[in-house]
């Protein structure tokens, strides 16, 4: 994947983040919640695009 599309999708995430957390009213601790959530699925999803886990896959203790 180019690296043009991940800023893409990194910048989109984020505003989409921002307009939730600003636009929509929730309670504090469901807003934590979602804000640790989305931040774990896009580092997962940024270490899967950089091939992280297959390299982690290999290692054996």
């Amino acid at each position: 994947m180019p690296l043009l599309n991940v800023l893409i999708i990194l910048i989109v995430a984020g505003v989409l983040l921002w307009l939730v957390n600003n636009y929509i009213p929730m309670d504090r601790k469901i807003k934590g919640i979602l804000n640790f959530v989305v931040v774990i699925v896009v580092i997962v999803w940024l270490l899967n695009i950089f091939g992280i886990f297959n390299y982690l896959k290999d290692i054996q203790l």
